[in-house]
């Protein structure tokens, strides 16, 4: 769990990176344009955090349903070899999903090379193109949407299975331990999916 929590920790800290130094340059000049190309940029690492964040956050489901439903099997199960591939497929997927969405959106005609916004997101730069954005925004939806709802899925299987181990542990002790241990998950889970 610690490495998955570290790597959650490392996509993190690098999405706020990208996000607030570009903003208090900008707000500390008195100014908000990004070129283009640092548009794109910013988009396609700010992309990258965000989807491997949600993918990490399924695999620590996972890491949650082996340590709970399979406790005896747990370390034969999530032995390093395993929790490396996890973290690398979770990394990967983000680099290639938003690799994918950087090409659909490079294919576009831009009438301007710079954008008035300290952070590039998707809207701002389909705003900025003179070309038809409609096939870009139905491919970009199916990314973002595969990018949250497979993860999300997972999560909420990988809780089912969790809660009815839980419901049947016959001591109460018991099932507070066992509640506790995802409970710090479900509260990240819950932060990330649910809206502002």
């Amino acid at each position: 769990m610690y490495v998955f929590l570290s790597n959650l920790s490392l996509s993190e800290v690098l999405l706020t990176t990208n996000i607030v130094p570009p903003m208090l340059h900008i707000l500390l000049s008195n100014g908000a344009i990004i070129s283009l190309v640092g548009c794109f940029v910013q988009f396609f690492l700010f992309g990258v955090f965000v989807v491997t964040e949600s993918f990490l956050l399924s695999a620590m489901s996972y890491d949650r349903f082996l340590a709970i439903c399979k406790p005896l099997h747990y370390t034969l199960i999530m032995d390093p070899r395993l929790c490396l591939c996890l973290i690398l497929v979770c990394w990967m997927l983000g680099f290639l999903i938003m690799t994918i969405a950087l090409c659909v959106v490079n294919t576009l005609y831009f009438c301007r090379e710079n954008i008035d916004h300290f952070y590039c997101d998707f809207i701002p730069i389909l705003k900025l193109a003179c070309s038809d954005t409609s096939m870009v925004e139905i491919v970009t939806c199916f990314l973002s949407s595969s990018a949250t709802m497979f993860p999300f899925l997972v999560i909420i299987v990988t809780y089912g299975f969790i809660i009815r181990a839980i419901a049947g542990i016959s001591s109460s002790t018991g099932k507070e331990k066992a509640f506790s241990t995802c409970s710090s998950h479900l509260g990240v889970v819950f932060t990330y999916f649910t809206p502002p």
